[in-house]
């Protein structure tokens, strides 16, 4: 195991390059399942996810070759082979697999998803829609159970917007018989991404990234070619440091729009904010300003950036709230940035910060992806070293962090810990 110690006060210059989605990848990876013949992704982030879902493909059956950031799969010799542990622990969306081989297979066996700790994450949704679709759903002994004699089209109200859930219900309703139609589907950009991979194979789709989605079955799919779009919240992640700690940093390989929302409280807070067709540019603030967030579905504030967020909003000057209306547990690494001598409190959903408060390097643990990346921030700003622990989180969603981090003058390093460490971190 290892852990990330960071020197911070120094000021970050220069270009950062963001990597294919992570909330993309890990849904394209498993609809390549529904395929014939082989399905090429190219511009994957380098992450632990991707490894671990390509290895889940290999586990039923698929031919994978991976060189960097390309994939291509051969599902052609797939079986529908039970998953009912091991590496579906290690994500929350493995789950996607139950979509692509109900789709597939008309059945499935699948773990139930492991992934970051952030409070209830129900998949009913996910289940009434494949219940709609004609399938049998059952859990038994920790393990769902998915099984269908055909699956036919049938209109589908989600109860709550859930990116997962439009994305497996499109997954399994692709080939089925009829029309299915998903309403008050969620809009991420994301969900557009996978539309036009199934699209591409000859599904036929219309409506991504709306909130009604229309799809007619069809009965085969081929394989094709696909590029993965930007990663919106590792961009994000990247506009916020650069809000914190730097002098100048254009951000590259981004799509602005999917970012809005982000831009404008950064302006807000009175952050220069450059946007070109495919860059970001973030300047200098003169000084920042307290401001309230409030995470909801796209294209609202994003949930996955309300950590970072927080990191920064200690440096504003003023009281900010912070409310998670999306997850309610997302708060775990207030308490770290507390260590770092944060003034931060925690009143049910939301957060209140107070600042500005000049951070102080303290030993800090990432209890989930988003929270390590808002640990890796205050770094960044603090006097002395910041030392954090829970490294496999952040490696999860940020593709060579480090070393994109020291291309922008940071000093963070990896170190491996000890047997001592290891049985701390374990046990706290």
């Amino acid at each position: 195991m290892e852990k990330l110690k960071i020197a911070g006060g120094y000021p970050l210059k220069g270009t950062i390059k963001v990597s294919g989605a992570k909330n993309s990848a890990v849904a394209l990876i498993p609809a390549t399942i529904l395929a014939e013949s082989p399905v090429t992704i190219e511009g994957l982030p380098e992450i632990s996810d991707v490894r671990t879902l390509t290895g889940l493909l290999e586990e039923i059956g698929g031919k994978v070759m991976a060189r960097d950031g390309k994939i291509t799969v051969d599902p052609r010799r797939m079986i529908s082979m039970p998953l009912p542990n091991g590496k579906v622990k290690k994500l929350r969306a493995s789950y996607y697999l139950m979509g692509a081989m109900l789709g597939r297979f008309k059945k499935a066996v699948i773990g139930l998803p492991g992934g970051c700790h952030l409070g209830p994450r129900p998949i009913d949704q996910h289940i009434k829609g494949f219940e709609a679709l004609g399938a049998k759903v059952t859990n038994e002994q920790g393990a769902i159970y998915l099984r269908a004699d055909e699956l036919v089209g049938a209109r589908i109200y989600l109860d709550v917007v859930s990116v997962g859930a439009t994305i497996n219900i499109m997954l399994a309703a692709v080939k089925a018989k009829g029309r299915t139609v998903i309403e008050n589907a969620a809009k991420e950009p994301e969900i557009i991404d996978v539309a036009t991979l199934l699209t591409n194979m000859g599904a036929k789709i219309k409506g991504a990234g709306t909130d009604v989605i229309r799809i007619e079955g069809v009965e085969h799919l081929s394989g094709c070619r696909h590029t993965i779009i930007p990663d919106r919240i590792e961009a994000g992640t990247f506009m916020i440091l650069a809000a914190a700690t730097g002098e100048g940093v254009l951000i590259d390989n981004v799509i602005p729009q999917h970012l809005e929302s982000l831009t404008a409280k950064l302006r807000e807070m009175g952050v220069p904010v450059e946007t070109g067709d495919e860059q970001i540019f973030i300047g200098k603030p003169d000084k920042l300003k307290a401001v309230d967030i409030k995470t909801l579905v796209y294209p609202g504030f994003p949930t996955d950036l309300q950590q970072p967020f927080t990191a920064l909003l200690t440096k504003a000057e003023g009281s900010s709230i912070v409310t998670d209306t999306i997850y309610s547990a997302r708060f775990k690494h207030i308490d770290e940035l507390r260590r770092m001598s944060a003034n931060i409190k925690v009143e049910g959903r939301s957060a209140i910060v107070n600042g500005p408060v000049r951070l102080q390097g303290a030993k800090v643990k990432a209890s989930d992806l988003r929270a390590g990346a808002a640990l890796v921030i205050a770094g960044l700003m603090a006097d002395g070293i910041t030392e954090v622990t829970g490294v496999d989180h952040i490696d999860r969603g940020y593709s060579h962090l480090v070393e994109k981090l020291n291309g922008l003058g940071a000093t963070i390093w990896r170190e491996g810990m000890s047997q001592k460490e290891i049985e701390h971190l374990e046990n706290s």
